[in-house]
């Protein structure tokens, strides 16, 4: 029997709409979109674009930390960014904080709205375990 490795954060939005926050398929970690969400699930710092890039990040590395995985190992992500144009220069800015010297394959979208009120930004991202770290 297939054992399916699944990250979950605990917050009622997973049960809610039905999710992991990540599963692992042989070698690569499918991520969904994260979030400026706490520990109980509140989301966090509404319109405030650079509390919640921070947030999300911090997110990612739990997820990131569950698996024994690392930044570097990031091979891939999509971020989705309302008034795109607004914030381009913060999310570029965080973008190179957070990876450094590491460069993976990026898209970066401009949405309208995303889930919660207030939510400007969402990161989803793979990675590949192979990588070294």
């Amino acid at each position: 029997m297939t054992v399916i490795d699944v990250f979950n954060h605990d917050v009622p939005a997973e049960d809610d709409f039905g999710y992991s926050q990540a599963i692992r398929s042989g070698e690569l970690i499918h991520v969904s979109g994260q979030v400026s969400l706490d520990g109980a699930g509140a989301f966090l710092h509404a319109d405030d674009f650079a509390g919640q890039l921070q947030r999300t990040y911090a997110n990612m590395d739990k997820v990131l930390d569950h698996y024994g995985v690392s930044r570097k190992q990031i091979v891939s992500q999509v971020l989705y960014v309302v008034n795109l144009r607004q914030n381009a220069a913060a999310t570029a800015e965080g973008n190179l904080a957070y990876f450094g010297g590491h460069r993976p394959a990026s898209t970066v979208l401009g949405v309208t709205e995303l889930a919660f009120p207030g939510q400007v930004v969402e990161i989803s991202f793979v990675v590949d375990t192979k990588l070294p770290a």
